[in-house]
């Protein structure tokens, strides 16, 4: 009976021995990484924490303090780790690192990191974005600041500015679909004068090519968006062109409402009074002519004009 007592306590005490030799290493395992840390090996740090992790969590009871320890230091580590690689312009690791991070440090219960780490996914992405932008990679710039929307889909101003990229690759409907994102979140006036000017810069294209129909359409989607003089002056020439002219003569006098000092306001001006005399209509022709009686280029002819209409 003692012999079995005897073997029990030998084996008590082995097990505890064991145990303090198990819990040294893990200690020792802790102590190499804060060693690694402090000399700026973020991964070999990384490495000792968690496997010292791993040894405390196999001690149970004992190893709690060793694991608390860990669980605090390894969510700061992925997440430095992941900073050092956006420095690095190492983009897609990076993306990887802040997701391991939030990951960890919300399975942690360190919400300061998991916040952190998520808040640096879409300014990460909008930094590579207006990287590719100065570099001229529009395709690359367009795809960084979608992963940006994509993280942070409140944030008006990345939506608009992913739309403004789009428009300039051709990708017209992605473009329009972006502006959408972007008035819902806060920037409605910008993205409807963003969408007008696509539907502009469309007509004047279709103007160029000589498809006038197409032309008009696409001004008048202009205006849906947000008024352009530019749309109305678009649609005013197509429309004469079609012959159109009841339809011209009121596009560009909101032409000439919106922009009464531009350069080609004169002859806008002279136009119209012109496009009133052909209509029959004299004096409305008279009062267009009498804006451009004094003017240099046209005020000789407007005058002969208001002389002939007025006999």
């Amino acid at each position: 009976m003692k012999k079995i007592i005897l073997a029990a306590a030998a084996l008590i005490l082995s097990a505890g021995m064991i145990s303090a030799q198990d819990m040294a290493q893990a200690t020792e395992t802790f102590n190499n990484g804060a060693t690694a840390l402090g000399a700026g090996d973020k991964t070999g740090a990384l490495e000792y924490f968690q496997k010292a992790l791993e040894m405390g969590e196999a001690l149970g009871v004992d190893g709690e303090q060793l694991v608390e320890n860990c669980k605090s230091a390894i969510p700061g580590v992925v997440l430095s780790i992941a900073k050092d690689l956006i420095q690095e312009s190492k983009y897609s690791e990076a993306s990887a690192k802040l997701d391991e991070a939030a990951q960890v440090a919300q399975e942690y219960g360190n919400e300061d990191v998991a916040q952190e780490a998520k808040d640096l996914v879409p300014q990460m992405w909008k930094m590579k974005g207006a990287n590719d932008v100065k570099a001229k990679d529009l395709n690359a710039a367009a795809d960084a600041f979608a992963k940006a929307y994509a993280a942070d889909t409140t944030d008006g101003k990345t939506a608009l500015t992913l739309g403004q990229i789009l428009s300039q690759t051709g990708k017209t409907d992605e473009a329009i679909e972006a502006f959408r994102h972007a008035a819902w979140n806060g920037e409605e006036a910008n993205a409807k004068g963003q969408v007008s000017n696509l539907y502009v810069r469309e007509a004047n294209e279709a103007l160029r090519a000589n498809k006038l129909a197409e032309a008009v359409d696409l001004a008048e989607k202009a205006n849906s968006y947000s008024e352009s003089a530019n749309a109305y002056l678009i649609a005013g020439q197509a429309s004469q062109k079609l012959n159109r002219n009841p339809a011209a003569i009121s596009n560009f006098e909101k032409y000439l409402e919106i922009s009464p000092n531009a350069k080609n306001a004169p002859a806008i001006t002279f136009t119209v009074a012109a496009l009133y005399q052909g209509a029959k209509n004299n004096a409305k022709a008279i009062e267009f002519y009498k804006k451009v009686q004094d003017d240099a280029q046209f005020g000789a002819q407007a005058k002969q004009m208001i002389d002939a209409l007025n006999k």
